[in-house]
């Protein structure tokens, strides 16, 4: 009687009165498959495309090993095609390739419902149920990782960013590349390819600080300044033009009035206040209390 083989590991299991003389060297051979199959680890290396995966009758083979590590250039999504494809298999699988690999048995058109794609620079433990033909299927038996294909990922503690940075596209709705904030998106913030936005849809939006400042987009001019328990400050060109204080407001410069209308109130060299209109100075207020009219003074009523 011939030999027959497992239907897994493909041990070697001599027929009755086969092998006279040399089950010592087949049986030797079993025990470092079997130990192959318990412990082995296989780097298969130079991958450039779609690879087989095989487990030979009676002999080592790479797919008999446990832990395969996959190395190589592929440059696209390879396939590992495992065979043959009537086998149980688990493998605990390391891709370091530079592409995506698809664990299927082979001549299986892969889909996600029928084998495993392991990223570049991942790992997977996979599960494969010996279907046979274009009908084995391949699981994971590895909780994903991946946030792309999970659809509910949950954190268990803090983030940590590892000095990246978090990045979002132009967003072109509600549903995509915001930062959303409060039980019903109650706040978001947003670039829409145009503007950036700080969205506030709930209560009141506050900013929170004992000195906060509006600066250019170098961070080199100020706009404004809001001092906690002190001023209010605006700038125009950096250069600060209004104040708040405890008596009322400071204002460095002109007033103009209704803008465009030509009217124009400044304080001179000599300290006295100037009304101008357009570029004639018409009265002056001195220091003194001195009223200046540089025309004729028109009076209603009584003149004292």
């Amino acid at each position: 009687m011939a030999s027959t083989y497992t239907s897994n590991t493909g041990i070697e299991k001599p027929g009755s009165g086969e092998q006279a003389g040399t089950w010592g060297t087949t049986t030797n051979n079993n025990f470092d498959i079997i130990d192959t199959a318990v412990h082995g680890q296989v780097e298969i290396t130079g991958i450039s495309g779609d690879t087989d995966l095989t487990t030979s009758d009676g002999a080592i083979s790479n797919g008999a090993n446990p832990v395969i590590i996959l190395q190589g250039s592929p440059g696209s999504t390879f396939q590992l095609q495992v065979t043959p494809t009537d086998q149980h298999k688990h493998y605990n699988i390391k891709n370091e390739t530079n592409a995506a690999c698809r664990v299927i048995y082979k001549g299986v058109s892969y889909s996600t419902s029928n084998g495993v794609e392991i990223l570049s620079g991942a790992s997977a433990a996979v599960t494969g149920d010996g279907g046979g033909g274009v009908n084995g299927v391949f699981k994971s038996l590895t909780q994903t990782t991946e946030v792309v294909k999970d659809t509910s990922p949950q954190l268990g503690g803090n983030l940590d960013v590892n000095a990246k940075n978090i990045v979002f596209g132009n967003s072109s709705g509600a549903s995509d590349d915001r930062l959303a904030f409060g039980a019903s998106t109650d706040l978001e913030i947003y670039h829409d390819a145009t503007d950036s936005i700080i969205d506030n849809s709930t209560g009141a939006l506050k900013i929170l600080g004992d000195d906060i400042q509006v600066k250019n987009g170098a961070n080199n001019e100020t706009s404004a300044k809001f001092i906690a328990d002190g001023a209010v400050e605006l700038y125009h060109n950096n250069v600060k033009k209004i104040e708040t204080t405890a008596d009322g407001v400071d204002i460095v410069g002109d007033i103009s009035l209704t803008g465009g209308s030509g009217w124009r109130i400044h304080v001179d060299g000599n300290n006295e206040l100037v009304f101008s209109y357009g570029s004639a100075t018409v009265a002056k207020i001195g220091t003194n209390g001195a009223i200046t009219s540089e025309n004729d003074v028109t009076a209603f009523g009584t003149v004292a």
